[in-house]
């Protein structure tokens, strides 16, 4: 089931009500920070506390939220009944507002304070991860079309350098186009760039 601008937004007040801070990631995050939706989402992606994980698993009960996937401290995953999912990235935020995420190798992935910015989504403001940060994480692995849409995108619209794996995509990517009617048809053109899988 795709996941809404709607729902996304009534997902993050609940959180923001149970006094949860959660960080739009993945592609709803690279539509916040185009602030237009460009293709529909199946699930939502959050950075979020992993001390929080008990808040969000309860924020969430009335919706029929369960865990199905539980790889912490790097990651959980949350569903439901209607096809309803969002991937969890746990970090621990340290003094310098930083988010430090660990990883199945061993290592960590450090989410930069000024790796959290605002984006939109449904006219909205929300936190997200910032550009160079998404780019980062879409790197070391073989990119889709969809990853690339996104990439291309971005790089695009904050005149971020094109990442060399994804140069091959340059020449096939079409204009992104809003879900929404009365939005401008395609991303400004460029000024950027950044690696992890996500």
């Amino acid at each position: 089931m795709a996941m809404s601008a709607e729902r996304v937004i009534e997902l993050l007040d609940r959180f923001a009500g149970a006094g949860v801070r959660a960080i739009v990631d993945g592609g709803w995050g690279v539509d916040a920070l185009l602030r237009m939706q460009t293709r529909e989402h199946d699930d939502l992606d959050l950075v979020v506390a992993l001390a929080d994980c008990p808040r969000v698993l309860d924020a969430l009960a009335a919706f029929g939220f369960e865990i199905r996937e539980d790889e912490r401290p790097v990651r959980f995953v949350i569903a439901n009944s209607r096809g309803e999912q969002l991937d969890l990235h746990t970090v621990t935020f340290d003094a310098d507002g930083g988010g430090n995420q660990p990883q199945p190798s061993g290592g960590s992935f450090r989410y930069p304070p000024e790796g959290f910015v605002t984006g939109e989504i449904a006219g909205r403001a929300v936190e997200c991860v910032s550009a160079p940060v998404q780019l980062r994480c879409h790197l070391g692995y073989a990119p889709t079309e969809k990853d690339a849409r996104d990439v291309l995108s971005l790089c695009r619209r904050f005149g971020l350098r094109i990442p060399d794996a994804y140069e091959s995509w340059t020449g096939t990517s079409a204009p992104v186009r809003p879900r929404d009617a009365g939005v401008p048809a395609s991303v400004p053109a460029p000024r950027g760039g950044a690696g992890r899988a996500q």
